[in-house]
């Protein structure tokens, strides 16, 4: 067990390149079709060699899996299908002796209709003790037939089912995936039971689900838009709530990386002070479009809005809920956005890739920290997933509209000439493998200098070796229209060209790494990023 260190002040996650490890897809150490955590253990020496500084688990808790893992029935228990607690405690451990830190994922929001809290709610009955743990209220209409208000839900549908005794219960999310009442201090104080379990068997930092979601307006008004406050995103409350964390991190030395979604840049910025969260998911860079103008803009905007509480910010492309990188990169409308996802989108996936590998240097060479969400080190594309492989409750909630987010979630290819291209099963993996998904294999790839694993390796030992790189100041340098250029410390700049014609490299001294060849002239091709040392 880690004993707390209130006199630690190590800093790495203000510049850390941080993996996302999906458990079920990442390895199968036991052959029965899921990843899981022997899966991941015998892949550290890979994310050692990658280079990253930590990795960061979805939720790996005993689970129904109605939503990923995101419906938690017991956060001190891991999943039969993952492992068992002892395998979590060997695996947080040999990852630190690898210098790899582990993060893992709490969602404080809601829990599993399957957690022993909402089973106990469910027998009790109204008015019971056990109710007030949730939102459980009379309908309106006559005879309660009506839900107690008209909030949209994030997965599409009610946000509100009724059981056998007439009242009705809230879930922001699937009827699965009951909100818990925030308002209750039972349910703070087991949130907070629950960080210094973890913290106790040596995880370096939390990600906090839907962080913004957890308190709601007691009296659950009808949602009108436009208005303000919130009923639900954003309620003043919550940051009592992440004080309180915040000081049993601190007494850990952990660290804290909130999933906030606000458009509103001076309330984003309240959640890093710094007796809150240490970060915030970048939202609006990851769905941002593949256009200059619109990227320089994320890119201050960001700075701008971490700069008064001096938080560093963090760069993400892609994760478990988002649509590959190298498939939106190559479509007519390369932002993302969740209610425009639809079936049958046309991409050119060799463009796509090509912006894939220059975002990536983009987003390694800005301030701050740097997620990668497995696979997209391996380029790996979105995947088509037949109908009737479709595990996604987005897909099933949108009445078949929205192919879901199953297709970022497809299995590692790990050897290109490997049943299930080795990812270890010994039966047809949960979700399939597209066809050619060999090509993509890291073994195939290790191979390649030229392969998108080798520019990964390549651009993050760089970032490791060059103290310019990482937490610091940028400076933006005068540059052709459609090319982003900017200066970091020690003399580092870093080009994209977003222009549909070659563009001539400043003068340097050396050229450190480039997303692609440069063209016969020695100039920068369209769609291709570049690092030098002036």
């Amino acid at each position: 067990m880690a004993a707390p260190d209130p006199q630690r002040t190590d800093d790495w996650w203000r510049d850390a390149v941080i993996y996302q490890v999906y458990p079920r897809s990442f390895a199968d150490g036991d052959g029965d079709g899921t990843g899981d955590l022997a899966g991941v253990r015998a892949g550290l020496p890979y994310l050692a060699d990658l280079g990253v500084d930590a990795v960061w688990f979805t939720p790996w808790y005993l689970s129904p899996l109605v939503d990923g893992g995101y419906d938690v029935a017991d956060y001190r228990t891991i999943d039969p299908a993952f492992g068992t607690l002892a395998e979590a405690e060997k695996l947080i451990a040999e990852a630190r002796q690898l210098g790899i830190r582990t993060i893992v994922d709490i969602v404080p929001n809601h829990i599993s209709d399957q957690h022993a809290w909402f089973r106990a709610a469910l027998a009790a009955g109204p008015g019971s003790p056990e109710r007030e743990l949730f939102h459980f209220r009379p309908g309106r209409g006559e005879n309660g037939e009506l839900p107690p208000n008209d909030w949209p839900s994030q997965f599409a549908g009610p946000t509100w089912t009724r059981v056998p005794d007439g009242e009705w219960y809230l879930h922001l999310f699937t009827p699965e995936q009951p909100d818990l009442n925030w308002a209750h201090p039972a349910v703070r104080q087991e949130h907070e039971d629950v960080l210094r379990f973890w913290f106790e068997r040596g995880v370096a930092g939390v990600r906090i689900d839907s962080a913004a979601l957890l308190a709601k307006d007691p009296a659950l008004p009808d949602f009108t838009e436009g208005v303000d406050p919130h009923p639900y995103i954003d309620q003043d409350e919550l940051h009592d709530i992440y004080r309180s964390w915040r000081a049993i991190a601190d007494e850990y030395g952990g660290v804290f990386v909130g999933e906030v979604w606000l458009p509103d840049a001076e309330r984003f910025a309240r959640y890093l002070r710094p007796d809150e969260l240490h970060t915030a998911f970048n939202f609006s860079f990851l769905a941002c479009p593949w256009d200059p103008e619109r990227l320089r803009r994320s890119i201050d905007d960001t700075l701008a809005e971490h700069a008064p509480v001096g938080a560093p910010a963090t760069w993400v492309l892609c994760n478990h809920d988002v649509t590959r990188t190298a498939t939106r990169y190559g479509r007519a409308d390369t932002a993302f956005d969740f209610a425009t996802k639809e079936f049958g989108t046309p991409t050119d996936l060799a463009l796509g890739t090509r912006r894939a590998r220059a975002a990536a240097l983009l987003s390694l060479a800005l301030p701050g920290s740097v997620y990668v969400y497995q696979g997209e080190e391996l380029g790996l594309p979105e995947a088509d997933i037949p109908l009737d492989r479709i595990e996604d409750p987005m897909h099933f909630r949108s009445e078949g509209r929205d192919p879901g987010r199953d297709g970022c979630r497809v299995p590692l290819p790990w050897e290109a000439d490997a049943p299930w291209c080795g990812f270890g099963s010994q039966t047809e993996p949960w979700l399939p493998q597209p066809e050619g998904w060999a090509r993509y294999a890291a073994d195939r790839q290790s191979a390649d200098p030229d392969s998108m694993l080798a520019l990964y390796r390549e651009a993050l030992r760089l970032r490791r070796s060059e103290a310019g790189f990482g937490d610091g100041p940028l400076s933006w340098l005068p540059a052709p229209d459609g090319v982003l250029a900017f200066a970091r410390a020690d003399g580092l700049l870093c080009l994209v060209n977003l222009s549909p014609e070659p563009v001539e490299l400043p003068a340097h001294s050396t050229r450190l790494l480039t997303s692609g060849p440069l063209d016969e002239q020695g100039r920068l091709p369209s769609d291709t990023a570049v690092w030098l040392r002036a």
